[in-house]
């Protein structure tokens, strides 16, 4: 699902984006011309018009792509194979201008599950960006909201940005380090 081609794309129907890096919400209309620079965890970075944009999965539709299918659980699974789909879950969770997940970069500090009294689950994560400032800090925490959310038996995500400690590359997994040249 990643593309570091530049795949053509037009816009089947106005769609909702977000600026990458600025974090800023817009609408690209219907008919926009341009290319996919990245497909990474079911959403899409498209390059149109000089900018660089975020493609929600959800909206995978308008520029011809299918969006991702249902999550599954078996019936009655337990707490160790549902925290095992959180982590697959966080790990469709990318930086829109890195092609790494968020588990690789080591943006994720802690993913506790934890049982409620409905029979529901409540995930509890705490997870940091590469840059404070980042402009897409709560585009990625929504993201990570909803894909959590998505999973059978979790009735709510809570996301916290947290910068203690402060990121550094020594947090990113060897691959990831190998693959940026970031020693």
């Amino acid at each position: 699902m990643y593309s570091r081609s530049s795949e053509p794309v037009r816009f089947e129907r106005d769609c909702a984006a977000v600026m990458v890096p600025q974090g800023e919400a817009v609408t690209l209309p219907a008919g926009s011309i341009g290319y996919i620079t990245q497909g990474l965890g079911g959403s899409y970075t498209v390059f149109v018009e000089g900018n660089l944009f975020r493609i929600a999965g959800k909206d995978a539709d308008a520029i011809g792509k299918e969006p991702a299918p249902e999550l599954e659980l078996p019936a009655g699974a337990g707490d160790e194979e549902v925290e095992a789909m959180v982590w697959r879950q966080l790990r469709t969770c990318f930086d829109p201008e890195i092609p790494f997940n968020i588990v690789d970069l080591g943006l994720v500090y802690e993913a506790v599950l934890k049982p409620r009294e409905d029979g529901q689950r409540l995930v509890e994560v705490k997870m940091t960006l590469t840059a404070p400032g980042c402009g897409m800090g709560e585009i990625l925490v929504d993201d990570v909201r909803s894909k959590l959310e998505q999973i059978p038996t979790v009735a709510e995500a809570d996301v916290e940005l947290v910068f203690d400690p402060p990121w550094g590359r020594h947090m990113m997994s060897e691959a990831a380090r190998l693959e940026t040249g970031m020693f």
